[in-house]
């Protein structure tokens, strides 16, 4: 398999993500794909060729070595890597059909520039809204694939040590024999650093959802200061509006008032002359 272009695939969310997610991806290129290419394929890649016992039945070494290893433990780790790393392309076709929309967009207005289409390319998308649901349900599926397959090698491996010797009586074997594990004290070493890294990336994705919850959290209770600061100012020009249409009825009503005190002597000396 090409490692190289799988991770420029899932690599292409990275953009976009937290830091903690991009720290993840680190994680997940350096201390996994990476150790998996170089170091572990090396270690298991004579595994079932040096899984020797003391037998000549033909037959008795293949069962034996099915019995003690039905799942390789590096096809077991390729598939974790490759099902884990799948939900980023959630975020990935998101962003896409994001882009997808503000291009339409943009054709729609007559504003298809180059210089605008490549600043949709290059733009960064702030996880909110539908989008921080996405990478929220992306880094669930994360979640319960790591404990699933930590959980399915529990139930194969249940010892994560390698034995050099392990005892076989299964058909054809003619009896019980003792069959040797080629290099147990290196298979040992990468399989507690292969899971304490899954153990790792586990907290990682933990810690990311509690970020994410946090920070939609605190946009929630910034909004709700901000509209309680808005019905605040609201209130006030209100009240003011109110204070000045009170103070102009009672301009209004003053200088009515003033008006007829300075218009009534008049009105006597006119009464008068009519006399």
């Amino acid at each position: 398999m090409n490692w190289g272009t799988f991770y420029a695939v899932i690599s292409g969310i990275n953009r976009h993500s937290t830091g903690i997610g991009r720290v993840w991806l680190s994680v997940i290129f350096i201390f996994r794909i990476l150790v998996l290419v170089v170091a572990a394929e090396s270690v298991w890649g004579d595994e079932k060729s040096s899984f020797t016992c003391n037998t000549q039945q033909p037959g008795c070494n293949s069962v034996c070595y099915d019995q003690f290893f039905p799942i390789s433990h590096i096809r077991l780790w390729a598939l974790q890597v490759i099902l884990v790393s799948t939900p980023a392309l959630l975020v990935a076709m998101h962003v896409a059909h994001r882009r997808h929309m503000d291009k339409k967009s943009l054709k729609r207005t007559g504003r298809s520039s180059p210089k605008e289409l490549e600043r949709i390319k290059n733009q960064k998308f702030e996880i909110t809204g539908a989008l921080w649901w996405t990478y929220m349900i992306s880094i669930i599926f994360r979640i319960i694939f790591e404990v699933a397959f930590l959980y399915i090698f529990y139930l194969i491996y249940p010892y994560f040590k390698m034995v050099r010797l392990v005892k076989c009586d299964s058909y054809p074997c003619p009896n019980t024999v003792d069959c040797f594990i080629s290099r147990p004290t290196e298979k040992t070493v990468f399989t507690v650093f292969m899971l304490t890294v899954s153990g790792v990336c586990v907290l990682l994705n933990v810690a990311e959802v509690a970020y994410l919850v946090g920070k939609a959290c605190k946009r929630c209770a910034g909004r709700s200061e901000d509209e309680s600061k808005a019905a605040w100012i609201s209130q006030k020009l209100s009240s003011y509006r109110q204070n000045e249409i009170n103070q102009l009825i009672a301009d209004h009503s003053f200088k009515s008032k003033f008006a007829v005190t300075k218009k009534s002597p008049t009105e006597k000396v006119e009464s008068c002359s009519a006399f």
